[in-house]
């Protein structure tokens, strides 16, 4: 077939030529005899050689002037269309003046008009006949994937369009799918807009359906999910289309087409950061990230190098993951003014060292022990590192004159149930506490579950789903914000930027997400049927955890910063010296390994905390 095209385009010049000179004549002598009822021996036929010499000389001029001859078989297109429109009216025109000034009337006006339109039929066919019988033998010998597009709008079209007029052609676009139903009916391209975003699972079996496109860059998570949901029963997979910015550059062709990730699901807006604020709040600064080699930690020094810090300073007690960091930012950012510190924040020596070597200007403490059974179950491991480990961590800052220390809280420390919630409840006490004294701006960043992190649900489904076994959920009931690396890191960095000193900060996190929901969505993503192919087994919650997070604390009200996807916290004061002494005791229960005291002393700490005990067994 394509070498059909090939041999077609090499001859073309020649060969349009001649057949459009045929065609021309052709075209004059039928428009001659249309009109006089094939009656040749009508004086009025007396003419026809004349027209036909002048129709002739004006047609092909005008083809050629109009780059008719410089068409390949293979792309001819609306833009080739309209150009045999222009090119055959003007040459009529011409005619019709040569009528009128050489006193050739006895032909009427009707001649010239039947020749006009006889010859934008004969060229149209002659330019684009090849084309539609390669088309043709293609989609005789070719198996395409039957879709259905998602979105009758500009992506939609766009998409459409591509996978009827690529040159390898893979799918067969079906129809269309969109809610507005002033489409209902219509068509783009030859395909329907078949229904509304309700009808899809009676589309995929009544059509045959083997894939879905969502062609909707705009989504919310919620339409994504619903979408995945009518599609549950089946097992069609599900792709969609790039960003919106791609859509609108006209980046968007068939391979642009990815499967759906868990991000979609979240359908969360893009981050508009201040590059401006950020930039001058990293720029030629040394910055130290400890939990460097964790999810946010690591996605911190890829958005901050971005910035051109002086210095990166990468401080993690996970040696194989630094490392594999390490190896990224070298290859991936061509980036190399970092320096790597394996060490635990519990280190005072370590960290009085690092201090003092590389004398940090900003600090983001990501590194904590979060999974919150493993601290039910492990609460002095919890305390020593994300409360002393914090202290220890603030106290070099302040001694060491850090200009800003950002510290990422989560929303678990809010009305916590959990040795970890609690834990970094007073994390975020102790930097609040500090901020009134210390020349250092000291802040806490609030916000919840970072999807597609270690230890998170997506994962852990994801695992769960490639072994063959059942996808474990606490409860049907449960909810979780959700929120992309990448996005936490950036409003991170705002945060860090606008911050005073003192407050919690907390991140717009969006809806909560039933995780049941993002369970079954991931089994149909990943081609099974939710509870026939994918069994789905209920666990109950486990000690410590909520049936759904919250962001702020009852005491607390919130107010917008100048940045719309962060606000401010407000809580009650401290005592700061009751607070030292608290953790003072702390720490020896902890050095004494009494997890009931530990646990006593939360409880007094912070009255909010309300451990929930589920399934503990001591």
């Amino acid at each position: 077939m394509n070498n059909m095209i090939v041999t077609l385009d090499r001859f073309r010049k020649p060969a349009m030529l001649i057949i459009d000179i045929v065609l021309v004549n052709l075209s004059i002598f039928l428009a001659f005899a249309i009109r006089f009822d094939w009656q040749f021996t009508h004086p009025a036929m007396l003419s026809c050689p004349y027209f036909m010499v002048w129709a002739t000389f004006f047609r092909i001029s005008l083809f050629a002037l109009f780059g008719m001859y410089q068409w390949s078989f293979s792309y001819a297109s609306i833009s080739e269309a309209i150009n045999i429109l222009k090119s055959v009216t003007v040459g009529s025109l011409m005619l019709i003046a040569t009528a009128f000034f050489t006193r050739r009337t006895e032909i009427g006006r009707s001649v010239l008009l039947i020749d006009y339109l006889i010859c934008i039929f004969f060229i149209g066919i002659s330019r684009f006949a090849p084309r539609v019988l390669v088309k043709f033998k293609q989609l005789k010998h070719l198996k395409l994937k039957r879709v259905l597009i998602v979105g009758a709008g500009a992506a939609g079209e766009m998409i459409a369009r591509e996978m009827i007029n690529a040159k390898r052609r893979i799918y067969q676009p079906v129809g269309f799918i969109d809610d507005d139903p002033r489409k209902l009916n219509s068509r783009m391209h030859g395909v329907k807009v078949l229904g509304g975003i309700s009808d899809i699972g009676e589309m995929i079996k009544g059509a045959n359906i083997e894939e879905i496109v969502i062609a909707i860059p705009s989504a919310s998570g919620k339409i994504i999910r619903d979408i995945i949901s009518k599609c549950e029963k089946t097992e069609v997979k599900i792709k969609t289309v790039p960003e919106l910015h791609k859509i609108l550059t006209g980046e968007v062709t068939i391979k642009s087409i990815r499967d759906v990730k868990p991000e979609d699901l979240l359908g969360r807006e893009t981050v508009e950061i201040d590059t401006e604020d950020i930039g001058s709040f990293i720029r030629d600064k040394v910055i130290l990230i400890t939990g460097a080699a964790g999810t946010i930690g690591s996605e911190l020094s890829r958005q901050i190098i971005k910035f051109n810090p002086k210095q990166l300073i990468l401080y993690d007690t996970n040696e194989n993951n630094i490392y594999f960091l390490e190896i990224e930012l070298k290859t991936n950012y061509s980036y190399s003014k970092f320096k790597t510190v394996i060490g635990d924040i519990k280190d005072i020596g370590l960290l009085k060292n690092t201090f003092s070597k590389y004398r940090p200007q900003i600090v983001f403490h990501a590194a904590a022990h979060k999974h919150v059974p493993l601290m039910e179950d492990n609460p002095v491991a919890a305390v020593k590192n994300n409360i002393l480990g914090t202290r220890n961590l603030i106290y070099a800052s302040e001694h060491y004159m850090v200009d800003r220390f950002v510290m990422i809280s989560t929303d678990k420390a809010v009305n916590p149930t959990s040795v970890m919630g609690v834990s970094k409840r007073i994390a975020e006490m102790i930097v609040q506490t500090k901020a009134k004294t210390a020349r250092t701006k000291f802040m806490a960043v609030r916000f919840g579950n970072v999807i597609g992190s270690s230890g998170s649900v997506i994962p852990i489904f994801k695992q769960q789903i490639e072994d063959g076994k059942p996808i474990t959920v606490t409860d049907p009931g449960v909810k979780r914000f959700f929120m992309a690396a990448s996005e936490a890191a950036q409003l991170v960095m705002q945060a860090g930027a606008i911050g005073k000193s003192g407050e919690v900060l907390i991140l717009d996190m969006g809806e909560q997400i039933k995780i049941l929901d993002l369970a079954k969505n991931l089994i149909t993503l990943s081609g099974f049927k939710p509870y026939e192919d994918v069994e789905i087994k209920f666990i109950g919650l486990r000690p410590g955890e909520k049936m759904y997070e919250e962001t702020l604390l009852d005491i607390e009200h919130d107010r917008a910063t100048k940045h719309d996807k962060i606000y401010i916290a407000q809580p009650d004061t401290f005592d700061p010296v009751q607070l030292r002494k608290d953790i003072k005791t702390l720490e020896q229960f902890t050095n004494l390994m009494d997890e009931d005291k530990v646990i006593e002393k939360l409880k007094e700490m912070v009255p909010s905390y309300k451990p929930n005990g589920i399934g503990d067994d001591k």
